[in-house]
């Protein structure tokens, strides 16, 4: 971390400072939620969570090696110094904000309902041609893992990237205004979270709150093919720049997608022409591929060091990855899933070729209208040579895609042998909670 002492972060987060005052000036380590990761001089998070309260861990912590820890209440007699809140949730809000304030370097804030995370990976692909580029990890995009991100960062970094994620109003004005980007990225509008947001006009409205927290000066990059981001004009007094597949200063051409061996397309940047191979599989790779073009361009890359950050991405965890057990070929997509990014997973199943099989489970949060959105991705999924829904909700699917139906993923998991064949392409997706991970498991044991 950048020099940031104990006594900066009582006064940022407004908390009482108790415990030896001789230890005010010194300089946190890093600062953990997890009393797991303790080292010297950290300061420990005592958060209360559903299934543990870190209130339990902090003399543990200070055995381990902490200096200080930020509670709600302190333990009696505590071996080491406390920062003591009201809210420790809301304090470490507080003290991100102000941990941010010590970089002046280009900081870029990504959301979206499809491909944040792939979009995050693409631009610190292509930033760290230039930059030594701090990026979220995992899945730290909420109110809490943002500022945890933004901790990540020391005094090496000369770029971040973070992946910022809501699901109701008034999220992204708290999460933007801690990481005061100096660039934005919104990749689509789609169907998410419809639950808390209504339809895909409160999403859009609950993105673009991160509008009001842009950095003087900063740019804002969002997506042409998107009828919602399309509409857009101007920002604190500046244009958008526009990106899409189709669509925007920055599009492409000549796009061809050759399955395992990746897809090669031509990135119009401005009116130039940039050829690249992206190792990927799924053609809305190219749309993430040109959005970190323009990221990339805005923030002084050149043309070569940008073709050598695209085909550089790598995929990340349990999106599209593609896995080949010598039975069947597996698209693990299975981290999570709403309908836009569903449909978008069997498009990309069906540019594979051969025999096609959709394992596809329930789509959360999607609110009053999530059997009929669930309909709509079965109708999509009767291009599949095979369509197989697992969960309640899934039985609307079921019925779009005209398929056969399962209640558990074990009942599916027991089927799935007699109906798969050598040389199937199987696509897992569902929402993060049905746990698919294990059905792809299990299927890596197939043959």
């Amino acid at each position: 971390m950048k020099h940031f002492t104990l006594e900066e972060i009582a006064l940022a987060c407004g908390g009482k400072y108790t415990g030896d005052e001789s230890l005010k000036s010194t300089a946190v380590s890093s600062i953990e939620r997890d009393s797991r990761n303790i080292k010297k001089n950290s300061l420990f998070l005592a958060i209360k969570g559903a299934r543990a309260d870190g209130h339990d861990f902090i003399e543990k912590c200070f055995e381990d090696g902490a200096v200080c820890a930020l509670c709600e209440k302190a333990p009696e007699n505590a071996s080491r110094p406390c920062i003591v809140v009201d809210d420790v949730l809301a304090a470490v809000k507080k003290i991100a904000k102000a941990y941010r304030k010590k970089f002046d370097i280009p900081i870029v804030g990504i959301s979206g309902s499809v491909g944040k995370t792939s979009t995050k990976e693409m631009i610190a692909s292509v930033l760290s041609q230039k930059f030594r580029v701090h990026k979220t990890a995992g899945n730290l995009n909420n109110e809490l893992g943002v500022p945890l991100t933004l901790f990540g960062m020391d005094d090496s970094t000369e770029a971040a990237v973070v992946e910022m994620g809501i699901s109701g109003f008034g999220e992204m004005s708290r999460i933007s205004e801690m990481v005061q980007p100096t660039v934005e990225v919104i990749t689509i509008i789609g169907e998410c979270h419809l639950e808390n947001l209504g339809d895909r006009d409160g999403v859009f409205k609950a993105k673009t709150e991160m509008f009001e927290n842009l950095r003087e000066g900063g740019t804002v990059v969002l997506n042409a093919d998107d009828d919602k981001l399309a509409q857009v004009k101007e920002i604190k007094g500046k244009a958008p720049v526009f990106f899409g597949i189709n669509n925007g200063s920055y599009r492409a051409e000549n796009i061809q997608n050759n399955g395992v061996l990746g897809i090669n397309a031509d990135l119009m940047l401005n009116g130039r022409r940039l050829s690249v191979t992206i190792p990927a599989i799924g053609t809305y790779m190219v749309s993430n591929a040109l959005a970190a073009a323009a990221v990339g361009e805005a923030l002084g890359l050149s043309d070569e060091e940008i073709k050598s950050g695209v085909e550089s991405y790598k995929t990340v965890g349990s999106r599209a990855n593609l896995i080949d057990t010598g039975y069947i070929r597996i698209i693990d997509d299975c981290y999570n899933a709403n309908p836009t990014s569903v449909k978008a997973s069997i498009d990309t199943l069906l540019n594979l070729g051969g025999r096609t099989v959709a394992v596809l489970g329930d789509m959360k949060e999607l609110g009053e209208n999530e059997l009929e959105l669930h309909r709509e991705v079965g109708l999509h999924a009767k291009k599949c040579s095979l369509v197989i829904a697992v969960g309640p909700l899934a039985k609307s699917l079921a019925e779009g895609a005209e398929c056969r139906h399962f209640d558990t993923k074990e009942e599916a998991m027991a089927a799935l042998p007699g109906l798969l064949k050598k040389g199937d392409t199987v696509l897992v997706k569902a929402s993060h909670s049905m746990a698919f991970e294990k059905i792809v498991d299990f299927l890596k044991e197939l043959g």
